[in-house]
């Protein structure tokens, strides 16, 4: 009767820490959820930390923050992107002084002959002049500026698409390291739960004490793998905040969870996908806007090798004086008004370096877009297939791996409180259960980062449920 009543008990501690499995449930395309097709195998159970548990400090259902609140968080937040968002200042700035026309010229002179000998004789004139861009000058030097100002408006749009994507990649190694946070702290408890059981039968002289001291090295090797992996998930967090702009005094807890995410897999083949990303992306739409500003460049460089052209005008007042005449001093003055233009000759310099260097900037440009739009094509389909490999990894999981991994740890336990195995044995399929955890938990977090690759990759926005 009394060995009865331990392998309920060691039933009840199985049972308590793994639990019963619950029916899959949740959207086939959904990561971490299973189609019904699947079977009923399940996937890891929704995280319910104990009131002792230290996972309640870092997950909140209800009060903490998704990927995409931190997503909006640090595209509002975040100071390098605010930053980069003063080129954009900085382009407006740029284009309205490429409208401002040249500033006119002011000339005044004075000459006089008092020095020479001949007092009577001044002039007086005071001229302007006006210099006309030729070719067009002034409208190819505002095209350029509103190209370029349109291409660095895409290149603030990848920054931020490239941010989004780095904050969804840390949320999901926040998740795994939470989730492995919590299964470790699970089998810690039980093992400790099951100290107790084995100190007591140790005090009986039932068991041998090396059982215990192996079963407590075993307590003490999950109690500092914890702390590993709760220092992992600290840091985590810290970027986390650094990268949303979250004041490091602020408390950050999760809302989601790995193998429940809100990211959702897009719709379509990988050619659709493909040439969403080449229309939609702002990379690729900044190289393409590249091209034209260095095509924009070609045509402001065979504009100003025209000609210089200045129109003039120049008010004259000439003062004269004549001594040696019949009648005496005769004084002359004479008002003059003088109109012309000035063309520079372009015999030398007809700017056939800028035009020269314009030309390769196009060819530069081109060659940059076209390996941009392979590289594009590349990274969809690198994350479709990372996201279908995950798939089926998570499949094999959780069909074939970790259900049985938990039934053989529980029966194994039961049996152990039998004297059916060593508490070796035990402890080795323990192990075998917690590497299994951790490969699921990593088959989890690959398949929420192919997700998030694949969203910044198509340069769609963050989904929700």
């Amino acid at each position: 009767m009394t060995i009865s009543v331990r392998a309920l008990c060691a039933l009840a501690l199985a049972l308590s820490v793994f639990g019963p499995a619950p029916l899959a449930q949740g959207d086939p395309d959904t990561p971490g959820s299973v189609a019904s097709s699947r079977g009923p195998t399940p996937p890891a159970p929704a995280l319910t930390p104990s009131a002792g548990s230290s996972v309640r400090l870092y997950f909140d259902p209800a009060q903490g923050a998704s990927s995409a609140d931190l997503v909006r968080r640090a595209l509002t937040s975040n100071g390098e992107l605010a930053a980069a968002r003063m080129e954009i200042e900085r382009a407006r700035a740029r284009l309205r002084q490429a409208s401002l026309r040249p500033n006119p010229t002011l000339d005044f002179e004075q000459t006089t002959g008092r020095l020479t000998g001949s007092a009577g004789e001044s002039e007086t004139s005071v001229g302007l002049s006006v210099p006309l861009e030729a070719g067009g000058q002034r409208r190819r030097r505002i095209d350029r500026a509103r190209v370029e100002l349109e291409a660095t408006e895409a290149e603030v749009a990848d920054r931020e698409r490239r941010l989004a994507a780095e904050v969804l990649g840390l949320y999901a190694e926040a998740l795994s390291s939470l989730r492995e946070l919590e299964i470790t702290e699970g089998l810690t408890d039980l093992d400790t739960k099951t100290v107790a059981v084995v100190q007591a039968r140790v005090n009986e002289g039932e068991s041998a004490p090396i059982e215990l001291n192996l079963l407590r090295v075993e307590v003490e090797r999950l109690r500092s793998r914890r702390a590993l992996t709760e220092g992992r998930l600290q840091a985590t967090l810290l970027r986390l905040k650094v990268l949303a702009g979250v004041p490091p005094a602020e408390p950050l807890r999760l809302r989601e969870e790995l193998a429940n995410s809100a990211l959702r897999r897009l719709a379509g083949p990988v050619e659709a996908a493909v040439e969403a990303a080449l229309r939609t992306r702002p990379d690729v739409r900044l190289a393409r806007l590249t091209e034209e500003v260095a095509e924009a460049g070609l045509r402001l460089a065979r504009a100003q090798g025209s000609p210089e052209v200045s129109a003039f005008t120049r008010y004259t007042v000439s003062r004269g004086s004549f001594d040696d005449t019949p009648v005496g001093v005769l004084r002359d003055n004479d008002r003059l008004l003088t109109f012309g233009v000035s063309v520079g000759l372009p015999v030398f310099n007809k700017n056939q370096g800028a035009k020269a260097e314009a030309a390769v900037a196009i060819s530069q440009a081109r060659a940059r877009r076209e390996y941009l739009e392979a590289v594009v094509r590349s990274e969809v389909a690198s994350a479709y297939a990372r996201y279908e490999a995950a798939s089926k990894a998570l499949l094999a999981y959780e069909q074939g791996v970790i259900q049985r991994s938990q039934d053989n740890v529980r029966v194994m336990r039961a049996a152990y409180e039998l004297g059916h195995f060593s508490v070796t044995e035990l402890l080795a399929e323990q192990r075998r259960l917690l590497d299994s955890q951790r490969d699921y938990t990593e088959a989890l977090a690959e398949q929420y980062r192919a997700l998030a690759d694949l969203q910044a990759a198509v340069g769609a926005p963050t989904e929700q449920q």
